[in-house]
């Protein structure tokens, strides 16, 4: 790895079948496609555009152009997406030494997707990868509307992916702080593109993302505020130097895995009450998986035999927790260890407005152990009045599994989009928007496709 350059998550098969069908001869000279061949992106060791009829995912699916396998899970099933959008897709990598990302056969990290409609708004929106997934995991959760709003779109793997992904890097926290530099590397770099595009710079850039996605926006609006207009952040990680981070909450859940911890822990632990029913799946994908490929991540010393030198050949293995972290106590881990977070970790001083949307059923990362606790960062830093927060009730980490649960969850993604909308208008138009608050369901009941963060409870910010 080298930090400065970078790579993505789960091994996603495409399917290289029939492709978006090409533009008519003679249409770039009609606004189609137009300066194509201008655009180079800076710094890449290898790029490869296409000009092609539609940029979602209506079109791409089945495609060499998006992976939908990566994106298995994060929306619910009926959710609607515009279509139609024709233009540019870039594809490339920058220089980087890991090979982690097997996406198109080219088995080299630090990938990215830009996508350049015919018909710009003159804005840009830039995004990382969530959890350890590749550059297309939010083609549908992302991309599909902001393309059809007319922005330019830049997605980056972040620089390293998959379960192993911790192996990149030489010190413990290099693969982390490398999603940072990626997404920084990602956003210069797709905004000279977009001047050769179009002819000129983006007027406005935003950054966004779900999860270690909206880590990223948290961080990138902490230390580079000057890349970007604002951002809208969905359930992003929090990691602190000091405080709140997900390698204190997820030993309990381990820990309850194997009989050592009761619900009353759990519930001392972040974990809300009335998530119950959500345990057993987060039992078998999540809570085991997650906890040691972050604590191999940060404190690869505590136990050098589990996850060893793989998180696993098979889905069992994968998923499977170490025992060492059903005790694992960050608290009293070497002063190395809490170093290694430090380098990462966030500090609430955001330096353009934010918006940020959390679940309360959140099973993986509990709400009132990283959302609100950075919510009152932000307080305390002096930024408040940049910053609005809004919890989703019903709403859990993905989207998916209100398919399972349509009786007692809500898909998050309607009221992200919500939420993008309110940043625009507070940013472009100034217009604030509604107060901190908890968002209940619509009043038509259509909880897939829409939801008003103006209606709910006000909560005094």
């Amino acid at each position: 790895m080298r930090p400065s350059r970078g790579v993505p998550l789960l091994v996603a098969a495409l399917t290289a079948a029939a492709l978006t069908a090409p533009a008519p001869a003679g249409a770039a000279g009609n606004g189609h496609c137009a300066r194509q061949e201008r655009v180079r992106v800076p710094g890449a060791a290898h790029q490869r555009s296409a000009c092609l009829t539609d940029l979602t995912t209506a079109g791409l699916a089945g495609t060499p152009y998006t992976d939908m396998a990566d994106q298995a899970g994060l929306t619910a099933a009926a959710t609607r997406s515009p279509s139609g959008v024709p233009g540019v897709q870039i594809d490339g990598y920058f220089p980087d030494s890991s090979r982690f990302n097997n996406t198109h056969g080219w088995r080299h990290d630090a990938q990215f997707v830009i996508r350049l409609p015919d018909r710009w708004n003159g804005g840009l929106v830039v995004t990382g990868a969530p959890g350890n997934r590749k550059q297309y995991a939010t083609d549908k959760a992302i991309s599909d509307q902001v393309l059809a709003r007319g922005y330019a779109y830049a997605a980056t793997d972040k620089g390293n992916s998959g379960v192993d992904f911790h192996r990149d890097g030489r010190r413990p926290g290099d693969a982390v702080a490398e999603w940072n530099a990626r997404t920084t590397q990602l956003t210069r770099a797709a905004r000279r593109a977009v001047a050769q595009r179009y002819g000129h710079a983006p007027r406005r850039t935003y950054v966004t993302g779900v999860s270690n996605g909206g880590y990223l926006t948290r961080w990138q609006l902490e230390n580079h505020p000057e890349l970007y207009d604002g951002g809208v952040d969905w359930e992003g990680t929090l990691w602190t130097a000091e405080g709140y981070h997900p390698l204190l909450s997820l030993p309990v859940a381990v820990a309850r895995m194997y009989g050592r911890a009761t619900d009353e822990d759990m519930y001392a632990a972040g974990f809300a009450r009335g998530s119950e029913f959500l345990w057993p799946y987060h039992e078998k994908v999540y809570w085991g998986l997650t906890q040691k490929i972050y604590r191999a991540e940060f404190d690869p010393d505590y136990d050098p035999g589990c996850p060893g030198p793989s998180a696993g050949s098979t889905t069992e293995r994968i998923l499977a927790p170490c025992p060492s972290d059903a005790a694992y106590d960050y608290t009293s881990r070497p002063a190395s260890v809490h170093r290694a977070v430090e380098r990462v970790a966030l500090t609430g001083r955001i330096g353009r407005p934010m918006i940020t949307l959390h679940g309360d059923l959140d099973a993986l990362l509990p709400k009132s152990v990283d959302s609100d606790v950075y919510d009152d960062m932000v307080e305390a830093s002096g930024r408040g009045r940049m910053h609005r927060s809004y919890t989703v009730r019903g709403g859990t980490h993905v989207d998916g599994l209100y398919d399972t649960h349509p009786d007692r969850l809500r898909p998050i993604l309607p009221c992200y989009r919500s939420a993008f909308d309110a940043l625009v208008a507070w940013v472009e138009r100034g217009i604030a928007p509604p107060a901190d608050r908890t968002v209940g369901g619509p009043a038509g009941g259509d909880v897939v496709d829409s939801c008003a963060l103006g209606s709910g409870e006000a909560v005094t910010p």
